[in-house]
């Protein structure tokens, strides 16, 4: 049996983030604080790029990932994306994640979130594995992770501050078809 993690945000919470829900979106949350956990920028930016124009983008984390929401904003001209990074609170990106079409999260604290609140959620998983227990358990969950095998995966349980071979192939074989395929 699985127990599922409960957030339970205010109405209030779900008040501030009314107006970003005036038309279909997604969710990204491309930061982690283990380097080898994160979709590289890179990737999310070529993702980012084939999202059908008819969704709003928001970027969502904490304050310390504005700069790289930014860069991925930059990379992105053209895209109806917006940077929330260090603007919502947990519960008020839980509230804005509830009632997304997908939100996109690495292996960390967003996934959770997404989790709590029972939204749909599509896991990406590099360095880390989903077999450790540590997965999406929304009723619409999807994991993403390389398709081939790689003797080095995983690497640790958490994380690591860098690809220990260099190469960073369990990020960098993820196909941008295995994320919109989830959307």
């Amino acid at each position: 049996m699985v127990f599922k993690p409960r957030l339970y945000p205010s109405g209030n919470d779900f008040t501030i983030v009314q107006t970003y829900k005036q038309a279909p979106y997604i969710c990204i949350a491309p930061s982690s604080v283990w380097f080898t956990k994160q979709y590289p920028p890179d990737k999310w930016i070529s993702f980012i790029k084939q999202v059908p124009s008819q969704y709003s983008i928001y970027l969502l984390g904490a304050p310390s990932d504005k700069i790289l929401c930014d860069d991925i904003i930059k990379a992105c001209a053209g895209s109806n994306i917006t940077n929330l990074c260090g603007k919502l609170n947990f519960l008020q990106s839980a509230a804005l994640m509830k009632d997304a079409r997908m939100n996109y999260v690495n292996d960390s604290a967003p996934m959770h979130f997404a989790s709590s609140v029972n939204a749909p959620v599509t896991a990406v998983y590099c360095s880390t594995l989903p077999s450790f227990g540590f997965g999406p358990v929304s009723d619409a969950s999807f994991i993403v992770e390389t398709k081939e095998p790689l003797a080095c995966r995983p690497c640790g349980l958490h994380g690591r501050k860098a690809c220990p071979l260099g190469h960073f192939k369990c990020a960098y074989t993820i196909r941008d078809e295995q994320l919109l395929k989830t959307m």
